[in-house]
């Protein structure tokens, strides 16, 4: 039993505040229960107030989206001097802009989809590119605001340009790949296993696929052939490396398998503040590696440090 007083930041003020406070509440319960001293901590903008009076021992950041992926809380943290949990301020800050996270990746070797970023007011009577594509917010998580144009579609979509779009202004347009998709997550620099992720009525791995009970089907391991299971882990452990992210991180990817013998395998981005419920993608891997919930969040919160 380790004793460490361990606050754990979840909530925060970003789209993905719920989302946050479930991953909170499991990483809080699971660390008591495993024998850390808990402060469950809802963040908001007094967060460097509220901590610099609780000096925990390590903050375990269980935020999600902007401000708590992004770099934002990272620094806070860094300024206090308290160690914490998932990559540092750059890493976080790259991973989350979709289309710099795109160039790093570019640059070290791993597959990417052709995209361009731009401002979503540009969006006129005219197709960015040919379709059909995928549109992204450049810094978002859990897929909010991704909009997936069809090859018969006969002009952009409206609800980009409209006031309703709170998304950020610069979105990122990528060609869409058809397929199935699989995610491999990546624990002190070694892949864990890989998970097929199959949506159940719904046509693309969404908010509600990912979040709601029965929304999605995960397969792990993966029913692929070895080989192009074990180049998932290759390149989610290279844009690991890329980004230099530590602790936990976990790679997107897609498979057209009607595009060569191989089929074509496209990375799509980094999520360095994955889900932390028992349910969630990485902590099911973890499981799946010989790892119990509480012992995977042990390791997570060990693992901390300033300076990362």
């Amino acid at each position: 039993m380790s004793g460490k007083h361990v606050a754990v930041l979840m909530g925060g003020f970003s789209s993905e505040r719920p989302v946050s406070l479930s991953s909170g509440a499991a990483c809080a319960d699971a660390l008591e229960a495993f024998g850390y001293r808990v402060t469950r901590v809802d963040v908001d903008r007094d967060i460097a107030t509220v901590l610099g009076t609780l000096r925990p021992d390590v903050a375990f950041n269980a935020l999600h989206g902007p401000f708590g992926e992004d770099g934002t809380i990272q620094g806070i943290l860094e300024y206090l001097e308290i160690p914490y949990t998932h990559s540092g301020v750059l890493a976080s800050s790259l991973a989350m802009d979709k289309g710099q996270a795109k160039i790093v990746a570019k640059a070290a070797g791993i597959p990417v989809a052709e995209a361009k970023v731009m401002d979503r007011h540009d969006f006129a009577h005219d197709h960015p590119i040919p379709t059909p594509y995928v549109v992204k917010p450049v810094r978002e998580g859990s897929s909010f605001g991704v909009v997936i144009v069809q090859k018969d579609q006969s002009h952009p979509p409206q609800i980009i340009t409209s006031s309703e779009w709170r998304y950020g202004d610069l979105v990122m347009v990528e060609r869409y790949i058809p397929g199935r998709e699989f995610t491999c997550g990546v624990m002190g620099g070694e892949a864990l296993g890989v998970t097929e992720i199959i949506p159940q009525g719904h046509a693309f791995y969404d908010f509600d696929a990912k979040y709601v009970a029965g929304g999605s089907k995960h397969v792990i391991p993966a029913e692929i052939l070895p080989n192009i299971y074990q180049n998932i882990q290759r390149l989610a452990v290279a844009a690991h490396h890329a980004m230099g992210c530590r602790g936990v991180s976990r790679s997107d990817f897609r498979l057209d398998e009607s595009a060569s013998e191989d089929g074509e395998l496209i990375w799509l981005e980094i999520n360095t503040q994955p889900g932390m419920t028992p349910t969630s993608l990485v902590p099911e891997m973890a499981v799946h590696a010989g790892h119990s919930f509480g012992e995977f969040l042990s390791w997570i919160v060990e693992d901390a440090s300033c300076l990362r």
